[in-house]
């Protein structure tokens, strides 16, 4: 086992990926019409006091409604493993969440129509006990599911349930979605 990662040697990471770039848009719109009042504003106005109400307000937004979601995007990661499938999320509370390949489960994919135009969507990952894990707005979900079903039949290849997948889209390398 690597102590650095608490990953076993045999274990590679396949992907790791964040939610969507989708959602950032907002808080970079916010960030440029912010901007924009504030170096408008700050400095027109006869009294001290309102120009730095401006100021202020324009960094309590910026920190409101451009940093704390990025900060949130930044901390929803998920990982993809040869051996398992790991989602972590959390800024000051953290919560992980673990799934073997071996265990076997059903991969679903659920999809709103932003998502359909952008390829992405909802990872549901069932096991039949646990409660489900969700990958929320996942890149490239549609070739997520194919290397999840793959993983979960090569785990259970090698613990003599079944075979390997044909036409495999796994490879050695890490990819980064």
């Amino acid at each position: 086992m690597d102590n650095r990662t608490g990953e076993h040697a045999s274990e590679r990471v396949v992907a790791r990926m964040h939610r969507h770039g989708r959602i950032l848009i907002l808080p970079v719109i916010i960030l440029i019409g912010v901007t924009g009042a504030v170096s408008y504003f700050f400095g027109s106005f006869r009294e001290q006091w309102i120009n730095l109400v401006i100021l202020f307000g324009g960094i309590l937004a910026i920190i409101l409604f451009v940093l704390l979601p990025y900060f949130v995007w930044l901390n929803r990661r998920y990982t993809i493993t040869t051996r398992r499938v790991i989602a972590r999320q959390g800024f000051f509370v953290r919560t992980r969440s673990e799934l073997l390949h071996s265990r076997g489960y059903t991969v679903t994919i659920k999809r709103g129509p932003l998502q359909a135009m952008s390829r992405s969507g909802d990872i549901v990952l069932t096991s039949g006990v646990d409660k489900p894990v969700v990958l929320k707005d996942v890149p490239g979900a549609n070739q997520v599911q194919n290397v999840l079903h793959d993983l979960i039949e090569r785990a259970q290849g090698q613990l003599g349930y079944g075979g390997y997948a044909a036409g495999s889209v796994l490879r050695d390398e890490t990819t980064v979605l």
